[in-house]
């Protein structure tokens, strides 16, 4: 792929994230986007098929964003067990679910429902992409049984799983109710799951 292309193609995603992160995917028009990007409207099939493809690459771009931040907080380079990295994760989770703005917000969230119904290839996309978030939570699991900074007869694929589902539940909570109760509820109970002693208040 050109390298100008594909850094045009990727400009209109960067700046189509946000916008879709505020308003729903639906609810934003490609004229709106195109004109944030200061891209000519009549430009936007020369990098995607159609709004359905774009979306397809917005998912994609996201959890590719995403899923290397999780990789540098859950690796050893930030130092610590394997336990303590993954509670720094929930925590960052707490703070950035939980703050004003679109950055950093969850996508899962904002499109799992409106975009599932809409386009199989968008649903497939965020299949694929909460699949590989909860292969990297295993993983840090598995490293915590093996470093004993979690049980030894933990379920590593079962509990990254559950927790996944967990706090995404409770990222909708917090979007409905807009405060961060349920986030609090969440990392007491990964504390509990994780059959970790309470960290101090703050």
């Amino acid at each position: 792929m050109h390298k100008d292309y594909a850094c045009s193609r990727q400009h209109i995603l960067d700046t189509a994230a946000p916008i879709i992160q505020g308003k729903g995917f639906a609810a934003v028009g490609l004229a709106e986007i195109l004109q944030a990007a200061g891209v000519p409207k009549g430009s936007f099939y020369h990098y995607f098929k159609s709004k359905e493809a774009f979306g397809q690459a917005l998912l994609e771009s996201y959890f590719d964003s995403y899923l290397s931040r999780l990789q540098a907080i859950l690796t050893d380079c930030h130092g610590g067990t394997a336990a303590q990295r993954l509670m720094r994760y929930w925590q960052l989770w707490v703070e950035t679910q939980s703050a004003e703005g679109t950055e950093h917000k969850c996508m899962v969230v904002k499109l799992g429902a409106e975009v599932s119904d809409l386009s199989d290839p968008m649903r497939q996309a965020l299949a694929q992409g909460t699949a590989q978030v909860i292969r990297q939570l295993r993983d840090c699991v598995d490293e915590g049984i093996a470093d004993g900074s979690l049980p030894a007869d933990l379920d590593a694929a079962q509990t990254a799983q559950s927790l996944y589902e967990l706090w995404l539940g409770a990222t909708m909570l917090t979007k409905v109710r807009r405060d961060r109760s349920a986030l609090e509820t969440a990392l007491r109970t990964t504390q509990l799951l994780l059959r970790l002693p309470p960290q101090p208040a703050a």
